[in-house]
């Protein structure tokens, strides 16, 4: 018989190897809805601060709302703080997500250069701390997502990985480059294969992951259960459908932007709604050719029908 999950992160069932990445102030309850369309095994939540929690951050109300159909769900923290990020996984886990996730790769230096995100990677005894309390006192899966190390004379990711393992982790994402590195070169994927041959536990491949071809590359290479892919399925959301952009016609492209705007405003009302929805803009259309008086338009129109006939108009322009 067919099983009916490719694999599990704790007892729960994943039924996709295609894993949507959590992007800061990019994954919000709005976008999940969009990419929950395309059936991802995973969705993950944009970074929580564990901050915002103790703070009392009046966003985070906003940032932790997910819909049942986005599930397989998970909330992702970031903080240096064991107890802190112990708190704010107490916090989430009564909001019954699938799993938590502990962010050790962000390499942003906001996050980084405190100690949180990729900076974790510095203090392994600070990572077996945080897992022993969330293990100990969450009843739901832990999972955490890495990088290689810190730099090229610092890769730790054999050591951290067992690691993680040995201290009750369920899942371990792997993205293929240093903390220094950021984004740039190219993403080392046969150091993501070591770290599947190295542990038991379910291990997504991250980096480089541009193309539906490069789906196959990444498993092929890695062996790994699945792909996180993040910044592509940004401009490419039908990557989780197994389509490239080319792929997709101009009617389909402008009425998912259209259908996204429309969730941006109801969820965070019209002035907000259309104010961060333009974040999103850049990735459905190339707004570096257009002429200042234009982007000037897109990104201070206040009306969306106004709005989206704009946009209509230019992605029909440069279709050809």
């Amino acid at each position: 018989m067919e099983p009916k999950y490719i694999f599990k992160v704790g007892s729960v069932a994943v039924n996709s190897t295609l894993i949507m990445a959590p992007m800061d102030g990019l994954t919000d309850h709005p976008f999940r809805e969009i990419i929950k369309q395309f059936n991802p095994g995973i969705i993950f939540s944009e970074f929580i601060n564990s901050y915002d929690y103790i703070n009392n951050h009046p966003f985070l109300a906003q940032q932790i709302v997910f819909s049942e159909d986005q599930r397989p769900f998970a909330y992702q923290i970031f903080d240096n703080s064991a107890e802190r990020i112990l708190q704010t996984a107490l916090f989430l886990a009564d909001k019954k997500p699938d799993f938590i996730d502990i962010n050790m790769g962000c390499s942003a230096k906001t996050v980084s250069s405190r100690g949180a995100g990729a900076g974790l990677l510095k203090e392994p005894e600070k990572i077996k701390e945080i897992l022993n309390l969330l293990t100990k006192n969450i009843k739901i899966p832990i999972s955490a997502k890495i990088r290689l190390g810190w730099d090229e004379e610092n890769l730790n990711y054999l050591l951290i990985s067992k690691l993680l393992e040995d201290h009750g982790c369920s899942m371990i994402t792997v993205h293929g480059r240093t903390k220094k590195q950021g984004y740039q070169g190219k993403a080392n994927w046969s150091a993501i294969a070591e770290v599947k041959k190295n542990v038991k536990i379910p291990v997504l491949a991250n980096g480089d992951v541009n193309s539906v071809a490069d789906i196959q590359k990444i498993l092929d290479v890695t062996g790994c259960d699945g792909v996180m892919i993040g910044r592509s399925a940004l401009k490419n959301p039908w990557i989780f459908a197994g389509k490239d952009i080319d792929q997709i016609s101009m009617i389909e492209k402008f009425n998912l932007l259209s259908d996204h705007m429309d969730l941006m405003v109801q969820f965070y009302g019209l002035k907000n709604g259309l104010v961060l929805f333009r974040k999103y803009i850049k990735f459905s259309l190339n707004v570096t050719t257009l002429q200042r008086e234009i982007r000037t338009e897109i990104y201070n129109q206040t009306d969306p029908i106004i709005l989206k006939k704009t946009l209509f108009s230019i992605m029909e322009s440069q279709t050809f």
